[in-house]
């Protein structure tokens, strides 16, 4: 079991509305932190270990910024991202480029930071040398097609787009090697959202034994093994959080009789987890603007699936506090609803909550990952601010709202009159 807590009071929560108004994301500073140590201190026999923040979880520079004080890099997979990660002054080996169908100015701009290129395709080789020039450090993502079950989110490896295929892994470092690329590494990611410790060891188990195969085929060595994201949190409260610990014993132990017993340390074990990371500490807060009755009643909140798509894309379950009413003996059941004009623009269905009125404040749990950062502007919906509950109680402000002339700031009005139809 989850308990699903807040990390501010009832009463804090309506003094930071009274400045901020809602809808907003705020983030636990206090909550990331302790988890990034736990994942560290996990790892810490591993000398170099290093989690990978995939920043499309969550890309907002102060917490990058956050999580680069705790050890972390930062996992990109797009030319905004870099920049992002240039802007708080991330270059070189701290920055991971996994990224697919990839046009040439973005593995540029990685080269240019001295980034660690992840290939996705084996055709990406030539292309990356005729674009940017081959680094002396290279990965590739490895796809293991039936050996490994994937999930919904991800799909099931053998029809998902990513990575290579087992003979291409073997072909690409040959290519490489014969290039005189001197440096390796090696990936996979294979599911997201997984809650099975044991999922990951599994995972690296076909890691590592890949890399002694081919390390005795092709006599290369490889720097690290970068084990990919994918780790879950507990959405709902009937479901436990992922064990660390035994997932890191367990990858411990296979690292002792492969990589060990291989002569094949040392090898640097890397994840690129997001969701884990900021997922549980980012709340969604937004008020009751409407109950309505029909064939269902209907909470109508000011916020709508442009603040956090996961229910509406997924089905995805997201807990739900009413702050002051969690003791309220009278329950009804609603369905959570947005304003856009699509019926799947609901936060819960047939979700059973203490009895709502116009102006109650909603918190919707685990928006910390892939929430603000899938918003969109369909029905000319703006996005929300992003708040940061700093560890002394302080809330600042990390991203305003957008306003409307944001949202026509690529328009050209100016235009309009002339334009003959």
């Amino acid at each position: 079991m989850t308990e699903k807590r807040l990390p501010f009071t009832k009463e804090e929560l309506e003094n930071i509305i009274e400045k901020y108004p809602t809808p907003f994301h705020i983030y636990d500073e206090k909550g990331m932190r302790e988890y990034a140590r736990k994942f560290n201190s996990a790892f810490s026999w591993n000398p170099g270990f290093k989690e990978f923040y995939a920043i499309k979880a969550a890309p907002n520079p102060y917490l990058m910024k956050i999580l680069r004080h705790e050890g972390f890099g930062i996992d990109c997979s797009s030319v905004a991202e870099l920049e992002l990660a240039e802007k708080i002054g991330m270059r070189g080996e701290e920055i991971m480029f996994t990224s697919n169908d990839t046009p040439d100015y973005e593995y540029r701009k990685a080269i240019e930071l001295g980034a660690i290129i992840n290939l996705d395709d084996i055709a990406h080789i030539d292309y990356l040398e005729k674009c940017a020039g081959l680094p002396e450090l290279v990965c590739f993502r490895y796809n293991p097609g039936t050996l490994k079950e994937g999930n919904a989110i991800i799909g099931h490896p053998e029809e998902a787009k990513y990575g290579f295929t087992r003979e291409q892994m073997f072909e690409g470092y040959r290519i490489l090697r014969d290039k005189g690329v001197k440096r390796f590494g090696i990936h996979t990611m294979v599911a997201s959202n997984e809650l099975d410790p044991d999922y990951f060891v599994e995972t690296a188990h076909i890691l590592f034994e890949l890399i002694v195969e081919i390390n005795r085929e092709l006599g290369i060595r490889f720097e690290f093994a970068n084990l990919g994201g994918g780790i879950g949190i507990p959405y709902k409260p009937d479901q436990k959080a992922v064990d660390l610990d035994r997932m890191s014993k367990g990858i411990h132990k296979l690292y002792n009789e492969l990589i060990e017993a291989n002569g094949l340390a040392p090898l640097n074990i890397y994840f690129e987890s997001g969701r884990a990371i900021t997922g549980p500490y980012g709340y969604l807060v937004s008020k009751v603007l409407h109950i309505k009755s029909t064939y269902k009643k209907y909470a109508g909140l000011d916020s709508c699936m442009s603040n956090l798509m996961r229910p509406a894309l997924y089905g995805s379950y997201h807990h739900i506090t009413i702050p002051g009413k969690e003791e309220s003996a009278t329950k009804i059941m609603y369905d959570v609803t947005g304003s856009l004009c699509e019926n799947n623009d609901k936060f819960a269905i047939n979700r059973v909550l203490p009895k709502l009125a116009p102006g109650d404040t909603v918190v919707i749990h685990d928006a910390g990952a892939h929430g603000h950062a899938m918003g969109f502007n369909y029905n000319g919906k703006l996005r929300s601010a992003e708040l940061l509950l700093r560890e002394n109680g302080e809330v600042v402000q990390i991203r305003r709202a957008e306003t409307l002339s944001d949202y026509f700031a690529t328009l050209d009005f100016d235009g309009i009159a002339p334009f003959e139809v």
